[in-house]
């Protein structure tokens, strides 16, 4: 048995993993996954102080409280450098990172850094009226559509899942400099249909930090992958050692 802990990407909340869940639980696996700190059922939360440490917290958070071991830890989107940061704390209790269609940071790097269009963003919440709201991309012609959805069902239901994120979560940089982090196993999976324009894939190295053979998955599917393929997603994560 494994311990499942899925964390969502930007604007998202923990719902968006709703189809892909019950498919991990019925092998027998725990399967976690929280609402960050300000989004989703937590909305009420965010507010400007509220950053990439809030969320890393979150997820060790979690870690601790249930004495998770063994985990399998899944970050989608901006998530990667949630998870990078929390495996950097406990990496013990990692058993594998898993990039979902997400940001692979360096220690000392921000998601600004990691995706340069980024930047854009936080100037336009920094000049806007609040100073640090940053609203849910728009939706764009298909087949990009909203986060890589297009299905009109899918669409309306994601769109109840989408709440502003603050602007610290994308300035803030990963602290990665425990070395046992190099040992655990990475999985990528990349989505590769309807990326928009300006979004930049980092080259995976052919070998990982521990050594062996870099392992890269690809979806044919937009980048809620979550929404739009769950089986397939939930039969690659359950392929994992």
């Amino acid at each position: 048995m494994a311990n499942y802990l899925l964390v969502h990407g930007a604007w998202h909340s923990g719902a968006c993993w709703e189809r892909v869940v019950p498919l991990l639980a019925a092998g027998g696996h725990r399967v976690f996954a929280p609402s960050l700190t300000g989004l989703g059922d937590r909305a009420a939360l965010l507010g400007p102080e509220v950053g990439l440490d809030t969320h890393v917290d979150d997820v060790v958070g979690l870690i601790l409280a249930e004495d998770l071991t063994d985990v399998v830890l899944v970050g989608h989107s901006y998530a990667g450098l949630v998870v990078s940061a929390a495996a950097n704390q406990v990496p013990e209790r990692i058993a594998q990172l898993v990039y979902l269609d997400a940001m692979v940071p360096e220690d000392g790097e921000s998601a600004a850094d990691v995706q340069p269009v980024t930047r854009s963003l936080i100037d336009l919440a920094l000049r806007s009226e609040s100073g640090w709201r940053v609203p849910p991309l728009p939706e764009l012609p298909p087949p990009a559509g909203l986060f890589g959805v297009t299905d009109p069902a899918d669409l309306a239901w994601l769109r109840t899942l989408l709440s502003d994120q603050s602007v610290r979560c994308f300035q803030q940089t990963v602290r990665l400099d425990n070395p046992a982090l190099a040992a655990v196993p990475r999985t990528h999976i990349h989505c590769v249909v309807g990326v928009p324009e300006g979004v930049v894939r980092r080259p995976v190295a052919a070998l990982q930090p521990n050594g062996t053979p870099s392992q890269v998955w690809e979806l044919a599917t937009g980048h809620d992958c979550m929404i739009t393929m769950p089986v397939d997603l939930a039969e690659l994560l359950l392929k994992l050692p």
